[in-house]
């Protein structure tokens, strides 16, 4: 029988959690607790900052950090287009407008030209992405925001782990916004975290994401500005902190996968192999190639799935969306149309064995010339 071959595997080993789990259920206490907070505390050590502060979701993280540093009404946001759509969603829900900018033409991050000719007074804040684990060129685009005043705040929902000009993502600017999604290196399920060294911010993201609530001496809460439920839970936590402790290993491990991927589609008629600059570490959340124009990506993700290989599009060029149309009329984003049309995510499960890799690459191959 033919081994399916998924896009991805959650890295969580039943044997680490159990005990935690069952103890969490035992104390009644299920959120809030000591594994959230032993959680913030890891992954602020792995990045190397003083805070993180856990969330339901990437896109709650975005919200968090946006609300916390103040974007609303009349403020400006740059987005890439190239991007999964939470990105703009949560700078919407800000009242901000998100200013979508194209990609750069040989890889999947925000142009810095092109960003650098569309800040202006009105900008509140550059939010750049790190697509499928491969970290923007967050020093330069900071240096875009400081020009006009504005904070970087950095979509590091697939990169954690990833580092560029020896810095690890979720260290630049005011905020980093990580995601524990199914699909990325460290699953809570569901889950987010913000970054950031600044410990003002880390404090009022703390009280929003808590309805903006206080405790003083007297019994209950003080309400001391509307604020949101964007708390993890306890068991959420202890799925996150199992990986994050072991964390080095499970790179080190999709890193492997990913050259032994760059190594066996050389020569693949039809197929661009996108590799990081020197002093770049990619996380690949994601192991993404674009095919050529004239192939029909689509068409290959069906052919692929008729043997049990599961294969997708990379992401969305959200201008091409009816959700985002008010943002789009008139703005040339070609990179980001091309990249949405013929990028394609292969599958990178943990401890992939060679002999999987042979078979996706080799089908890749063979459905491509039957394309």
């Amino acid at each position: 029988m033919t081994e399916p071959i998924p896009i991805i595997r959650p890295d969580v080993q039943a044997e680490e959690v159990d005990g935690p789990i069952r103890d969490v259920l035992e104390s009644g206490m299920l959120t809030s607790g000591r594994n959230v907070a032993e959680f913030e505390r890891s992954v602020a050590d792995w990045v190397g900052v003083e805070h993180a502060v856990a969330t339901t979701s990437a896109t709650t993280a975005i919200h968090l950090a946006l609300v916390g540093l103040g974007v609303g009404a009349g403020d400006e946001v740059l987005v890439p287009d190239f991007t999964f759509p939470a990105t703009l969603n949560a700078v919407i829900q800000t009242g901000a407008t998100p200013v979508l900018v194209d990609s750069c033409a040989e890889s999947f991050d925000m142009d810095p030209e092109i960003a650098a000719d569309l800040v202006s007074d009105r900008t509140k804040v550059v939010l750049p992405v790190d697509p499928f684990g491969q970290p923007a060129d967050h020093l330069v685009l900071e240096g875009i925001a400081s020009s006009v005043g504005a904070a970087l705040v950095v979509d590091a929902a697939c990169s954690l782990g990833a580092e560029r000009s020896g810095l690890r993502c979720g260290s630049h600017g005011s905020a980093g916004c990580f995601s524990f999604h199914p699909r990325k290196v460290v699953t809570c399920g569901e889950g987010g975290m913000v970054t950031t060294d600044d410990s003002v911010l880390a404090d009022r993201l703390r009280l929003l994401r808590s309805h903006g609530g206080v405790r003083h001496a007297k019994p209950g809460l003080e309400f001391v500005e509307p604020g949101f439920n964007y708390r993890l839970s306890e068991i959420p936590a202890i799925l996150g902190l199992s990986q994050v402790r072991r964390l080095g290993g499970i790179l080190d491990d999709r890193r492997g996968t990913a050259a032994r991927y760059d190594a066996a589609l050389q020569g693949i008629s039809g197929v661009t192999v996108l590799l990081p600059a020197p002093g770049v570490n990619w996380s690949y959340q994601s192991y993404v190639v674009v095919l050529d124009e004239g192939i029909d990506r689509d068409g290959i993700i069906g052919l692929m799935a008729e043997v049990m290989i599961e294969t997708t599009i990379g992401t969305y060029a959200c201008h091409e969306h009816p959700a985002f149309a008010p943002w789009s009329i008139g703005v040339a984003l070609p990179n980001s149309a091309r990249h949405a049309a013929h990028s394609l995510t292969l599958p990178l499960v943990p401890r992939m064995e060679d002999h999987q890799v042979d078979r996706v690459v080799e089908t890749l191959d063979r459905v491509i010339r039957r394309a």
